[in-house]
This record gives C-alpha cells, sequence and structure tokens, in this order.
C-alpha cells in the first residue's frame, strides 16, 4: 500500500512549512511528503524542503491548473477570496494510494501518518472539533430549513486543514458535479469568514462518503488540537489536554496568524528551529505600539 502526505505551500509560507517538516520528521523520517503548489512561486520552498526533508513537488502541475481554475470558475472568477485553496483536491489523483493532508499552519507531536490505519475501516478521516462550534464557517442555516442535511450528519462537519482519504475515492467528474450543484445554491454556504474550499468539501463529503469518521470519537475521547483553545498545557515538546489528559496529535492555528505573541508562539518557535540556531532577532514577546509611538517613529522618518 502506497500511502504519504500532501500539503500545498509557496514561497511565501516557506516558515511555516519548515516548521510542520520538522515536527513530521522528527517522529517519521521515512513517509514521503508531495508538496502541490499553492500558486506559481515556489520554486525557492521547493528548494529548501526537497534538499532538506525529501519532499517532492506534484508530478502533473498542468493537471493541478486545469483542475482549480474549473472549479472556481464553476461559481464565478471573483466568486472565492483564495480560490488557490481549491488545488489541494489534486490529492485525490496523486502517487499515494492512502494520504493525509495537512495545512502548514501546523505541528505535529507523533507519527501523524499512523493515523492512516483508521482507512481499513474508514474511506474518510479528519481530527478536529469543527462540530461543536455549529455549522458556521461552512453551511448557513439553510441547509437546515431545506432539511439538505440532517442533525446527525451535520456532526460530521470538520475543518479542510487536516483530512485522509482514498485516490480515486472521488473522481474528477464528481468534484465538477458536485461544484456545480453547490454553485446552483449558494445560499446553503458561510462564506463570511473568507473561507474557499472547506464549505464545498464538507458538501461532497457528506452527500458522496458515508464511510466516514472523526478521530475525536475514538474510544476513550481525544484531545482538542486548536490553537485559540487557552487551556493546553506544555509537556516537554508537546502539549497535553488536561480535560481528558492525552497529549495533542497535532496544533492548528486555523484563523490566527503565526507570528510573536500569538497562541503557542513558544511551541511552533520551537519546531521552525528545531534543527538550527534561533535567530537573535526572533522574540518571543509581541511589542504593539500605540499610536504616539507611531506618530513618533513618522516624524523621525520626516526629519
Amino acid at each position: 500500500m502506497n500511502r504519504g502526505i500532501y500539503i500545498t505551500a509557496n514561497d511565501k509560507v516557506t516558515e511555516q512549512a519548515i516548521a510542520l517538516l520538522n515536527s513530521i520528521r522528527l517522529y517519521d523520517s521515512d513517509t514521503p511528503i508531495v508538496m502541490i503548489p499553492y500558486d506559481d512561486k515556489y520554486s525557492a520552498i521547493a528548494s529548501v524542503i526537497g534538499n532538506s526533508y525529501g519532499v517532492q513537488v506534484y508530478e502533473d502541475l498542468e493537471f493541478i491548473d486545469r483542475l482549480s481554475k474549473r472549479l472556481q470558475q464553476t461559481f464565478g472568477e471573483k466568486f472565492f477570496a483564495r480560490p488557490n485553496q481549491f488545488r489541494k483536491q489534486a490529492c485525490w489523483f496523486g502517487p499515494f494510494d492512502e494520504f493525509l493532508y495537512i495545512d502548514t499552519d501546523i505541528v505535529v507531536f507523533e507519527k501523524i501518518a499512523d493515523n492512516l490505519n483508521y482507512l481499513t475501516d474508514y474511506d474518510f478521516i479528519c481530527c478536529d472539533y469543527q462540530h461543536k462550534g455549529g455549522i458556521k464557517n461552512v453551511f448557513s442555516q439553510k441547509v437546515i430549513q431545506d432539511k439538505i442535511f440532517t442533525p446527525d450528519e451535520l456532526k460530521d462537519i470538520f475543518n479542510g486543514g487536516f483530512w485522509a482519504s482514498k485516490k480515486n475515492l472521488i473522481s474528477e467528474e464528481t468534484l465538477y458535479e458536485t461544484f456545480t450543484e453547490c454553485a446552483s445554491h449558494p445560499e446553503y454556504f458561510d462564506f463570511s469568514q473568507k473561507t474557499s474550499d472547506q464549505p464545498i468539501i464538507n458538501y461532497m463529503l457528506l452527500k458522496r462518503i458515508p464511510r466516514r469518521f472523526n478521530i475525536v470519537r475514538r474510544p476513550g475521547g481525544a484531545p482538542g488540537n486548536w490553537a485559540g483553545s487557552p487551556h493546553f498545557q506544555h509537556q516537554d515538546n508537546i502539549l497535553i489536554d488536561p480535560t481528558i489528559n492525552q497529549p495533542l496529535q497535532y496544533l492548528h492555528w486555523a484563523g490566527i496568524r503565526i507570528e510573536p505573541g500569538c497562541p503557542y508562539w513558544d511551541i511552533w518557535e520551537q519546531y521552525r528551529y528545531l534543527n538550527e540556531s534561533k535567530p537573535t532577532q526572533v522574540s518571543s514577546t509581541k511589542t504593539n505600539k500605540n499610536v504616539w509611538q507611531k506618530i513618533a517613529d513618522k516624524i523621525r522618518r520626516i526629519f
């Protein structure tokens, strides 16, 4: 069985990708990783992560471009805030028979590819508590009013930054059909926070993949993973969720800018500089200048 991990990245997120890959390789030196270029500006990052982590670039770049453009055009050229997010749908057609997709604003605390073992019994897995917050950032109340999905089905919504499935489980034609179906009912979706692929892919999952599993529902429960959760406790190189006394599997800064002063900045720094000296200019405290300091700086620049 050919298993592997996909990421999407470009030169702009090189620092995040290094932190993620440092964490993956700390626990797993063997699982192959393929990068799906987020756009055309990826040559620098491809060189860095190829040499240091053995990451390969997705082979059929023409297919990625054609696929993402057609999916975008289904809704209209300017409908989505970040249409390049649809490029990750190339996962269904890449080299891995079973694959795990991971966003670059994540670090992991275990051999994360072992979660693919769940695919023995399921066709799709995720691992988050997105459903606990209701259907926002995915669907509107219209899907409930029109009975598009049952309340139990809506408990399976997931964050699009971490998921796993099987090659060709979704065909190219199914993707196009799903997007066309969704484009005819934009009122079903919540794009208010500028999400692009997440609402549509959740719709496709609920409609097309019945054998799905959220790891947080495993016996004994599972820890949280969102960096916006303030209760995680540090333990050596990882975090512990004290509500169930389990170590986190991964930490996801979804919707949070990774920068000095952000939640768990020290954890991100730790993995970013795992194999090198931390630059002295990188600080663990964020300085916010007040309006008078900004005015003073502007005057100094003028004179």
